[in-house]
């Protein structure tokens, strides 16, 4: 995965981060979803990136994403 990627929804729930990924990717927003959770205790986040020339579109299409 390239470096050049910025963060536009973090969440410690999997079914909010595909929710987000999903809306991105309907729009046409190449979307990249980092589990960074415990696998056993499942603590940490999980994160939803996308191209820094998307991060302004992206973060108007899920600003009214409350969960």
């Amino acid at each position: 995965m390239e470096s050049n990627w910025d963060v536009v929804f973090t969440t410690n729930k999997l079914y909010q981060a595909e929710i987000a990924r999903n809306i991105l990717e309907e729009n046409k927003i190449e979307v990249v979803v980092l589990n960074k959770q415990d696998s056993f205790y499942l603590i940490g986040d999980i994160e939803v990136l996308v191209k820094p020339e998307d991060i302004v579109r992206a973060n108007l299409l899920l600003k009214d994403l409350t969960l």
